[in-house]
């Protein structure tokens, strides 16, 4: 557990649903199934971006992907980003800030939207996207090409800004190299009103990865997958601080902005429903 300090701001910090799919249980789990695991019933898979609040404005972090993706990969678009966003009161000319996580499709794809922003991204992502593990239908099939293309022309633009592992990017919100599922993920720290909270991405796609340490199949590599698992709950300051990427739980524990914002918006700085796992909440 992490000491809250009062001194730094505290920031809003909300996940934004916009597309969502359906799965089985055996496509998110590494190897084999433990004895007595429902491995052929639904798990669905959703789709968020997040956003942090704060007095010195906005970080929005990932920026989602587009109906052609969308269509192309038969994923079930619920709305755009953007119009998650507005939601809000947040327009793209608004944001400033971005961090991408990593440059898997889900996660990069809308970042043409935000003509004003600036990319924060880990060294080892752009040199995994573009190197020689891209040869590799198990490594390349999370990327869209076009998607890396454009982000190398915003490097020439210079509007990429490179880390190598940690970083402060603003008092309260620190990025954290953790590696796994990509060679240069990263998570975010946030600092909010009740404490430090971890936005995972896919360095944990559900709360069944950190809580029982399983691993989600798309991962390069596996050991430093379970470091990052660690990682996360010495971030954050328990392990309901946590928020995986790509949970539907997410929406269910957390409470909408208000009652129009049900299912597409909830708030990651007020204390979840439930702190029980997820296959509890589910049972």
């Amino acid at each position: 557990m992490t000491e809250h300090n009062t001194a730094l701001p505290e920031y809003e910090l909300f996940a934004l649903r916009y597309a969502t799919r359906d799965a089985k249980r055996s496509a998110h789990f590494l190897g084999p199934l433990p004895a007595g695991d429902p491995h052929d019933s639904p798990m669905p898979m959703d789709y968020f971006i997040w956003l942090a609040r704060g007095p010195d404005g906005i970080v929005l972090i990932d920026t989602g992907f587009t109906a052609r993706v969308a269509a192309q990969r038969k994923r079930t678009y619920l709305r755009t980003p953007i119009e998650a966003l507005a939601t809000l009161g947040v327009a793209p000319e608004d944001v400033r800030t971005v961090v991408l996580t990593h440059l898997h499709y889900d996660h990069v794809g809308g970042f043409a939207l935000f003509p004003n922003a600036r990319f924060h991204l880990q060294d080892d992502e752009m040199r995994f996207a573009t190197g020689r593990h891209m040869r590799s239908e198990r490594f390349n099939h999370g990327y869209e090409v076009e998607e890396v293309i454009g982000m190398m022309r915003l490097v020439y633009g210079h509007r990429v800004t490179f880390h190598d592992g940690d970083a402060v990017l603003a008092p309260g919100i620190s990025l954290h190299r953790v590696g796994g599922h990509t060679m240069g993920l990263q998570c975010v720290r946030v600092h909010t009103r009740r404490g430090w909270v971890v936005v995972a991405s896919d360095a944990s796609h559900y709360y069944e990865h950190f809580e029982q340490q399983r691993c989600f199949p798309t991962v390069f590599d596996v050991g430093a997958a379970f470091e990052g698992y660690s990682l996360l709950l010495r971030l954050a300051d328990s392990p309901s601080h946590v928020v995986p990427g790509h949970d539907p739980e997410v929406m269910r524990r957390y409470p909408p902005v208000s009652q129009d914002h049900a299912g597409i918006v909830v708030r990651l700085d007020l204390p979840p429903a439930a702190a029980g796992s997820a296959v509890k909440a589910r049972a």
